[in-house]
């Protein structure tokens, strides 16, 4: 079992920055997938990012890619998603996710394929 909780989410204006961080309890950190997911009012929960356990290998969405950078720290069982140039169309609730296997490849991950999730930790960006 795997408990995620994220934090750092707030109100920026665009052009602004903001560094997100989800912590983990459990041994077992380091050998998942992370993900970042975020899901805007009314919209379905998308892929932002995702990193594998030892950092070579990180994908992203499309709509975040010059713009985010996720990493990880097993040392410290986090995820961070650093996110820069931030745009109102980023407003959402961010979550983070861990796949033991199979939800995620090289183009992504699937939301409803991730074992563990965080509550989520919003993110408001004002124009």
């Amino acid at each position: 079992q795997v408990q995620l909780a994220e934090s750092g989410g707030g109100l920026v204006q665009a052009g602004g920055s903001l560094r997100l961080s989800c912590a983990a309890s459990g041994r077992t950190f380091s050998t998942y997938v992370m993900g970042w997911f975020r899901q805007a009012p009314g919209k379905e929960r998308e892929f932002v990012a995702a990193i594998n356990w030892s950092s070579s290998s990180t994908n992203y969405a499309d709509s975040v890619k010059g713009r985010f950078t996720i990493s990880r720290d097993n040392a410290k069982n986090t995820v961070y998603l650093q996110m820069n140039s931030l745009k109102p169309e980023d407003t959402a609730v961010y979550y983070c996710a861990a796949d033991r296997g199979g939800a995620c490849s090289g183009s992504g991950c699937y939301v409803n394929g991730m074992d563990y999730w965080g509550k989520g930790t919003l993110v408001t960006v004002s124009s």
